[in-house]
C-alpha cells in the first residue's frame, strides 16, 4: 500500500449528516451506503455481482447516491474518471471479485497516472476463504498496489465507515489519485452499529501544501534575471483550481506560457501569451521555447518523455524551478536548481507577491528579445492543416468545427491517437474543465465512457466525445447506459477507416508495411474501396443502442450536420465522420529523438535562425 504525499484542491471531506446523532444497528452493506451519502458521494458508476450483491440492495433504497448500471467495468471506472474531471469531486465506481475488480485495472491505472481523485469500491470472497482460490476470488489489493495510491482490504464491518472516509480523504488530498476499497462479503453481511464522522487515523500522511519562503524569493529572483524564461504548466495547476492566479503571474511576469496536454484550458489558447502545448506532437513554438528558454518554471507538471523527447538532449540553456505537491516528481526527470514542494495555488500566490516585490526593488525583467523570436517562431510556424485534394473531409477540418459550433462551455472528452492530437490543437480550450483526455496511460476507449461520467455530473453543459473508429469499438456498448440513464451525451466518430496513429508511424518509418492497422477491409471485404469502417456500421449500431445517428462524408454538409447534433439533447447522438485516411499530425519530434529534430510538417524542418546568444 502506498500513501504519497501528493496534491489537489479541497475535496468534499467526511461530513456529519442528518444521522450522526445516533448510533445505530445496521449491516456492513448499509454501513457502506451512509458512509458513501455522508462523503458526499452522489454518483456511482457500477456492475453487481455476487460479492458486491449485498451492497446494491440497500444502495436500491438510498434517495442520496444514484447508482449508474454501466455495461463493462471499464466503463465504470472511466466514467468516474470523467466525473472527476469534470466536477473536481471524487468519482466513485463499484464492481463484484475477480474479473469484476479486474475490469477496473485499466481505469485505475489510467487515474493514476492523470492523478484523478477516483474511489474504487470491489467485492471480495469471504474473509475465511481469501487464498484459497475460491470461485471469482482475484488478489485486487496486490494487483492494483502499483496503480493506486492507497488500498484497503476491509473483512470487518465496523471498518467499513472510517475506511470510506479515509479513501475519500486520501483521494482529494495531496497530489489526488485513486484509491482502491475491497470488502469482503461476510464484511458487508455483518450487523455493525454505524455513527459518524468517524475517527481517521493515517499516520504519516500529511501532504504539504504550503512551499518554503525561501525557495520562492530563489524562484522569483530567477524569473526577473532570466532573459528566456518559459512557464511549463501542467494538470497539476488545473488539480489545484489554480487557474486564476496563473493569469495573474503570466501577466505580471510577461513569460510565455505553454500547457501541456493534461493542462489544456488552464491559460486561455487565445491569450497572446500562450504558445500552445509541448511536446511530441506540440506546437513549433512551445517545443522551441522550451529548448532555447534560459529559465522553466514549472507548475504541476512532470518532465515526461512526451514533453522532454530525449531527456539529455532536453532544454540544454535552461535552470528549472519546479513545483509540485509531490516531491517524488521534483529531481526524477529533470534536476531543479530551485525544487518547490507545495500546493500549485499556494505556490502561484505565493509567487506572484514575490515576483511584484523584485519589480518593486528595481528588477522587472526585460524579455523583449525573447519575444521577438518567439513571435518569429509562431507566426512562420504555426499549427495548420491542408484541405484533401479530392473533396473529402478533413479530421482537423470536422474537429475545428465542431469546436467552433459548440456551445459556451462544452465539455470535451477525447479518445488516443491521431483525433485526440486533433482535439487538443484546433479546438480552442478557454476555461478550466473543458478538456478530458487519457494523457499518462493512452487508453483507447476512454472517450465515451469519460463523456458519459461527465455528462452526469455537469448535466447542464453539453459534452462532446471525440473519438475515433478504432477507439469507439472498445467501449461503445455505454452509448446504451446513456440512452437508457438519460445521459444525453454528443459523440463525434472520426472515421479513418485505420488505427490512425499507428498507421502515420507505420508510413513515417515502417515503409508503409500497414500491418494490422487497416479496419475497414478484411479477407472477405465486399467494398474494400468504401471510405472508412463500414463493418459495423456506425449508424445502424448507435440506433440499436438508443442514439440518434447521423452520416457525414462531405464539406458541404458538415456545418449543417453538427448544428443537427447540437440541437437534440434528449437523448445521445452519434456522428460518423466519413473522413480523408492520409491526414497525418503535425508537428511532430520522433520518439527518442532530441526535441531539436521536430518537424513542422513532412519533410519540413524549422529553420530558427540561432544566434550565438542561444
Amino acid at each position: 500500500m502506498t500513501e504519497q504525499a501528493t496534491g489537489a484542491h479541497p475535496q468534499p471531506r467526511p461530513r456529519s449528516g442528518g444521522h450522526s446523532a445516533t448510533v445505530e444497528h445496521i449491516t456492513g452493506a448499509q454501513s457502506l451506503i451512509r458512509s458513501l451519502e455522508e462523503v458526499g458521494a452522489d454518483t456511482v458508476f457500477g456492475i453487481p455481482g455476487g460479492a458486491i450483491l449485498p451492497a446494491y440492495d440497500p444502495l436500491m433504497d438510498s434517495t442520496r447516491v444514484r447508482h449508474v448500471l454501466v455495461r463493462h467495468e471499464q466503463g465504470a471506472g472511466h466514467a468516474a474518471t470523467g466525473y472527476a474531471q469534470a466536477t473536481g469531486r471524487v468519482g466513485v465506481c463499484m464492481a463484484t471479485s475477480g474479473p469484476g475488480a479486474t475490469n477496473l485495472v485499466t481505469p485505475i491505472a489510467d487515474a493514476h497516472m492523470d492523478s484523478v481523485p477516483m474511489v474504487a469500491i470491489t467485492g471480495q470472497v469471504a474473509s475465511a476463504a481469501i487464498g484459497t482460490d475460491a470461485f471469482q476470488e482475484a488478489d485486487i489489493v496486490g494487483i492494483t498496489m502499483p496503480i493506486t495510491k492507497h488500498n484497503f482490504l476491509v473483512t470487518k464491518a465496523e471498518d467499513i465507515p472510517r475506511v470510506i472516509a479515509q479513501a475519500f480523504h486520501i483521494a482529494s488530498t495531496g497530489r489526488p489519485g485513486p484509491v482502491l476499497v475491497d470488502i469482503a462479503k461476510d464484511a458487508l453481511q455483518a450487523k455493525t452499529t454505524f455513527s459518524w464522522p468517524p475517527t481517521m487515523d493515517l499516520p504519516g500522511y500529511r501532504p504539504v501544501t504550503k512551499p518554503h519562503a525561501k525557495q520562492i524569493r530563489e524562484a522569483a529572483k530567477l524569473i526577473t534575471a532570466a532573459k528566456r524564461p518559459i512557464l511549463y504548466v501542467g494538470g497539476g495547476v488545473l488539480k489545484a483550481g489554480a487557474t486564476a492566479e496563473l493569469k495573474v503571474l503570466a501577466e505580471l511576469t510577461g513569460a510565455p506560457v505553454t500547457t501541456t496536454l493534461m493542462a489544456l484550458g488552464a491559460f486561455p489558447d487565445s491569450h497572446p501569451q500562450h504558445l500552445g502545448m509541448p511536446g511530441m506532437h506540440g506546437s513549433v513554438a512551445a517545443v522551441t521555447g522550451l529548448q532555447k528558454a534560459d529559465l522553466i518554471v514549472a507548475l504541476g507538471a512532470r518532465f515526461d518523455d512526451r514533453v522532454t523527447g530525449k531527456l539529455d538532449s532536453f532544454a540544454p540553456y535552461a535552470k528549472v524551478v519546479h513545483a509540485d505537491i509531490d516531491p517524488a516528481e521534483i529531481g526524477k526527470n529533470r534536476v531543479a536548481d530551485v525544487p518547490i514542494v507545495g500546493d500549485a495555488r499556494e505556490v502561484i500566490a505565493d509567487l506572484i507577491q514575490a515576483v511584484q516585490k523584485e519589480h518593486s526593488e528595481g528588477q522587472p525583467g526585460d524579455y523583449t528579445a525573447w519575444w521577438k523570436d518567439l513571435d518569429r517562431w509562431r507566426e512562420t510556424y504555426p499549427l495548420g492543416y491542408d484541405q484533401p485534394a479530392d473533396g473529402s473531409l478533413s479530421p482537423q477540418h470536422v474537429i475545428e468545427r465542431i469546436g467552433q459550433l459548440a456551445p459556451e462551455g462544452t465539455i470535451f472528452a477525447a479518445g488516443v491517437g491521431q483525433h485526440q492530437m486533433w482535439a487538443a490543437h484546433f479546438i480552442q480550450y478557454e476555461k478550466p474543465a473543458t478538456w478530458l483526455n487519457s494523457g499518462g496511460a493512452g487508453t483507447m476507449g476512454y472517450a465515451v465512457p469519460a463523456a458519459m461520467g461527465a455528462k452526469a455530473g455537469a448535466p447542464a453543459r453539453t459534452v462532446w466525445a471525440i473519438d475515433g473508429d478504432g477507439c469507439f469499438q472498445m467501449t461503445n456498448q455505454e452509448l446504451t447506459t446513456c440512452a437508457l440513464n438519460g445521459i444525453p451525451i454528443k459523440v463525434a466518430v472520426i472515421n479513418n477507416g485505420a488505427l490512425g496513429m499507428v498507421r502515420q508511424w507505420q508510413t513515417l518509418f515502417y515503409n508503409q508495411r500497414y500491418s494490422n492497422t487497416v479496419l475497414h477491409s478484411g479477407p472477405n471485404d465486399v467494398n474494400p474501396e468504401a471510405r472508412g469502417t463500414r463493418v459495423p456500421d456506425f449508424v445502424k449500431l448507435s440506433e440499436a443502442m438508443g442514439c440518434y445517428a447521423i452520416r457525414c462524408e462531405s464539406p458541404d454538409d458538415l456545418d449543417k450536420v453538427i448544428e443537427e447534433a447540437n440541437s437534440i439533447n434528449d437523448r445521445p447522438v452519434v456522428v460518423d465522420f466519413i473522413v480523408h485516411g492520409d491526414a497525418m499530425v503535425w508537428p511532430m519530434v520522433a520518439a527518442g529523438t532530441s526535441n531539436d529534430e521536430i518537424m513542422a510538417a513532412r519533410d519540413v524542418r524549422p529553420d530558427f535562425g540561432d544566434n550565438e546568444d542561444d
